[in-house]
C-alpha cells in the first residue's frame, strides 16, 4: 500500500471552521488520502464533500477524554453513522480501565460495535496514561469486543504515539485486529517508523508533510 492510503487526513481542533473542513476534504481528494476524521458535527459536511471520491469519512466519538457515559457514546456512534460516517475513533474509559473495570470497558466497546455493523471501529486507548499491563488489557479488551482497530491516541492528552507502543499493540493484537498510530506523528520518517513497528493507519494533521516528505 502506499504511504497516502495510510493517513487518516485529521482536523479535530474545537475553533475548526466549515471552511478548514472543506480545505482538508479537497487536500484528501488531491492526495487520494484513506480517510478525512472530524468531529461529529462535520461528518454531514465531508460526506457532501467526499461524495465523488474513494475517500472515507472518519468521525471521532467519546472525544478526548472518554469519560461520557457508554449510553451518550453509543447515541453519538448512532448519529455519526447515520450521518454516513464509514469509519469510528471511539475513546475507552481511561478511568474504568485503569481501575481494573474490565466488564465496563468491554461491554462499551461492544455496544459502540454494535451501532456500526458495516463500518470500521478504531478503540483509542490513549497509552500515555496508561501502563504497558493496561495496553495490552485494552488492546485485549479491544478485539474481544470486536473492533478493527487499536489506536494510540486522541492528540490532546500528555504524549502522542511512539514506535515502543506500536510495536506492544501489535504483538498484543496480532493478527486479530489492526494498529493506528496516532498524535505527534509530522514527518515522513516518523509515519514509516509507525509502520514498520507496526501501524496500519495513520492519523495525522501533516498529512501533505508525511507524503511529500
Amino acid at each position: 500500500m502506499k504511504l497516502n492510503q495510510y493517513i487518516d487526513h485529521t482536523l479535530l481542533k474545537p475553533d475548526s471552521t466549515p471552511d478548514e473542513i472543506r480545505k482538508i476534504c479537497k487536500e484528501a481528494k488531491e492526495y487520494e488520502f484513506f480517510s478525512v476524521c472530524v468531529n461529529g458535527n462535520y461528518i454531514p459536511l465531508i460526506k457532501e464533500e467526499l461524495k465523488d471520491s474513494s475517500v472515507k469519512a472518519c468521525a471521532v466519538i467519546g472525544f478526548p477524554l472518554g469519560q461520557m457515559s457508554t449510553k451518550a457514546k453509543v447515541l453519538e456512534s448512532q448519529d455519526v453513522v447515520k450521518n454516513g460516517a464509514d469509519e469510528v475513533d471511539m475513546v475507552i474509559n481511561i478511568g474504568r480501565l485503569k481501575a481494573g473495570e474490565e466488564d465496563y470497558v468491554l461491554d462499551e466497546i461492544k455496544k459502540i460495535k454494535e451501532t456500526i455493523p458495516q463500518g470500521i471501529l478504531k478503540v483509542i486507548i490513549e497509552t500515555c496514561l496508561l501502563t504497558k499491563e493496561e495496553i495490552q488489557t485494552a488492546c485485549r479488551l479491544s478485539v474481544e469486543a470486536g473492533a478493527d482497530f487499536v489506536k494510540t491516541s486522541t492528540g490532546f492528552s500528555s504524549g502522542g504515539a511512539t514506535v515502543e507502543d506500536v510495536r506492544l499493540m501489535k504483538e498484543t493484537v496480532g493478527d486479530r485486529a489492526k494498529v493506528k498510530a496516532s498524535g505527534g506523528i509530522h514527518s515522513k520518517e516518523e509515519a514509516l517508523a509507525m509502520i514498520e513497528a507496526g501501524a496500519e493507519r495513520i492519523g495525522a494533521s501533516s498529512g501533505i508533510t508525511i507524503v511529500t516528505g
